[in-house]
C-alpha cells in the first residue's frame, strides 16, 4: 500500500509545506493545488490512487497548511511560488491538477510558464468575471490557514484582471476541464468559457458540486487518470 510522507522545502527564503506520494516509474510528476482553505492533506484520496501509477506532490499554497503565512498575497505571486517548488524540487515539467484557487493559479503557471506544465487538469474553475463580494466571516477557533489571505485573495477574484481570457487562450497544456454541475456555487457557464477559451481543452460535467474530488471521488479519478494517460497530440 502506497504510503502519503509530508516535507517541506525552502523557496526564495520562506518554507513550503508538501506531501508526495509514489515513485517517478518513468511517469511524468503529478502536482495538486488545493482550493482555498484546504490544504495538501484535502488531496489524500487522489494521492493514494495515484501512488500506483507514479509520482505525485501535493503544495500547500502560501497562506496555507505549513506554507509561510505571509503575504504579499496574490494569485501572481501563488503562481510564483509553484514555479519556485518546481523549480527547488527539480521538475522540469510536470501535469498540473488545481481545484478552485489551485486551478486559477494552475492556470497562470500553465499560461506563463508553458514549458512546465504538459497537462492540465481544472476542476470546478471558471474565467472570473466581476462578481458582488461575499461578507466573509472567520470561523470560530484556529483554523489551518492564513485568515488575511483569504480576504486578500477574494478580492482578486471578485474584482479579477481583465486580461484572464487572454491567459487562458495563452496555454498550451492539454487540458481537461471538470465542472461540479448546477448544485456548485461557481457559475457553470463561466466553467464552460473557461474549457472554450483554452485552445483544444475538453469539457466533462461530473457533478457532485463545486467539491467534486470528496464528492465523487471515483468519477473524479477516473477523468484525471483517463486524462493524464492519454498520449498527446
Amino acid at each position: 500500500m502506497a504510503m502519503i510522507s509530508a516535507s517541506s522545502v525552502v523557496v526564495d527564503g520562506h518554507e513550503f509545506g508538501y506531501r508526495m506520494a509514489g515513485e517517478s516509474h518513468g511517469v511524468v510528476p503529478v502536482l495538486l493545488l488545493h482550493a482555498t482553505g484546504e490544504t495538501s492533506e484535502s488531496w489524500a484520496d487522489f494521492m493514494l490512487r495515484w501512488a500506483e501509477v507514479g509520482v505525485v506532490y501535493a503544495l500547500d499554497l502560501r497562506g496555507h497548511g505549513r506554507s509561510v503565512w505571509e503575504g504579499p498575497y496574490g494569485l501572481d505571486v501563488l503562481a510564483g511560488d509553484v514555479v519556485g517548488f518546481l523549480d527547488a524540487m527539480g521538475l522540469a515539467q510536470v501535469d498540473l491538477v488545481g481545484h478552485s484557487l489551485g486551478g486559477l493559479v494552475g492556470c497562470l503557471v500553465a499560461s506563463g510558464a508553458p514549458g512546465r506544465v504538459r497537462k492540465l487538469v481544472l476542476e470546478d474553475v471558471g474565467v472570473p468575471h466581476l462578481r458582488e463580494p461575499a461578507v466573509l466571516e472567520r470561523p470560530a477557533g484556529p483554523l489551518d490557514f492564513d485568515w488575511d489571505m483569504v480576504g486578500r485573495v477574494r478580492a482578486q477574484i471578485d474584482d479579477p484582471d481583465t486580461q484572464w481570457p487572454t491567459y487562458a487562450a495563452r496555454i498550451k497544456a492539454d487540458t481537461l476541464v471538470l465542472a461540479g454541475g448546477s448544485s456548485s456555487p461557481v457559475p457553470q457557464e463561466h466553467v464552460r468559457e473557461m474549457a472554450a477559451t483554452i485552445p483544444g481543452a475538453r469539457l466533462v460535467a461530473i457533478g457532485g458540486g463545486h467539491m467534486l474530488h470528496d464528492a465523487r471521488p471515483d468519477e473524479f479519478a477516473a477523468a484525471v487518470i483517463g486524462h493524464l494517460a492519454r498520449p498527446l497530440g
